[in-house]
């Protein structure tokens, strides 16, 4: 799906009709919370979530804490919902045998940094990760799901679009209202430069700081380009390549996680051939590709930069002691 326009926007006629079923939803995540028996895994879980439909930049910090915890010999493993994919599981992902059809866009992307796992059920999920010798397991999205007990909970929050206009779905991008939202967090992450959302203000759990870095992004600098992405909010793609230096002369929007067909890139290389511009997109995209649609597709790569390194190192300290797993080893962001 693309998130609709107005759910950017302050509240209006749409985002107001709209409301009754936005609170019928949240009445039904609510009562869904109220009778769920959640699943208590052998292993710490850390569950990476958020608060509004769409990209936040889950999957970076996922990727970024996956790293810095296997830098500290524990055994990491991840456990996704494989969103696009058509395994159910729970299944590990093979690069090499799986594409984006059968376990999703994310899935690839994180199979690339730890043992990943793509379940519906999350909860078997984790307990096949915790089987094949999971030492803590990173739960990426599922804040929502009541079915999986959390040991720790980070919420991500884009700074730039906060939470839209404050709205549950489909009256706005919201899983769930903010504050019984936050509250139930252990910490925030908040990625970019802007100021804090006003929400955040009264917020008593740490806020970590960070910042999405492109990989090698002086080489677009100058360039012209036709840029596309299948993403929450392409917008935001585009905004970077420009930040580079880029010269954008084309782009082009796709629903989140879109299964690309061959006469669609065709239309794309045409417009880049026809104005003589450099293809390029996501990542998350260029995984969606087939092989044989890849070639002339240039990516930009991004990667987590935090803003309060040794905050974060406490963070993930403090809980790997509390939770009796990894005492020798001490998590650094090196």
């Amino acid at each position: 799906m693309r998130a609709p326009e107005f759910w950017h926007e302050p509240p209006g006629l749409t985002a107001n009709l709209l409301a009754p079923v936005g609170a019928a939803w949240d009445i039904a995540t609510r009562l869904r919370r109220a009778v769920a028996r959640p699943y208590r895994a052998p292993v710490p879980v850390v569950c990476i979530g958020n608060l509004v439909a769409g990209g936040s930049g889950k999957t970076p910090i996922v990727l970024s804490l996956a790293g810095m915890l296997r830098e500290a010999g524990i055994a990491v493993h991840i456990v996704t919902r494989g969103y696009g994919g058509d395994l159910a599981g729970p299944v590990r992902v093979d690069p090499d045998r799986h594409d984006a059809t059968a376990v999703g866009d994310e899935s690839l992307l994180l199979a690339a940094s730890a043992p990943c796992w793509v379940a519906r059920d999350r909860a078997a999920g984790i307990a096949a990760a915790a089987d094949a010798g999971a030492g803590i397991v990173l739960l990426d999205d599922g804040f929502q799901n009541p079915s999986v007990a959390k040991d720790l909970s980070l919420v991500i929050v884009d700074s730039e679009y906060g939470f839209g206009n404050g709205r549950v779905m489909p009256a706005g991008p919201l899983r769930e209202p903010i504050a019984p939202g936050l509250a139930r967090a252990d910490a925030i992450v908040l990625i970019g430069d802007a100021p804090a959302p006003q929400e955040l203000r009264a917020v008593s759990h740490p806020i970590l700081r960070a910042a999405l870095e492109p990989v090698n992004g002086a080489r677009f600098a100058g360039a012209r380009l036709a840029a596309f992405a299948g993403i929450g909010r392409p917008e935001k793609f585009f905004a970077a390549l420009r930040q580079l230096g880029a010269n954008l002369i084309a782009t082009q929007s796709f629903a989140d996680h879109h299964p690309y067909r061959p006469d669609e890139i065709a239309r794309l290389h045409e417009t880049a051939e026809r104005e003589g511009l450099r293809l390029v997109t996501t990542a998350k995209d260029w995984v969606r590709l087939s092989p044989g649609l890849r070639d002339g597709i240039e990516v930009l790569e991004v990667e987590i930069r935090w803003g309060d390194l040794v905050m974060l190192q406490r963070l993930l300290s403090d809980f790997v002691l509390r939770t009796g797993h990894g005492r020798n080893a001490r998590p650094t962001c090196a």
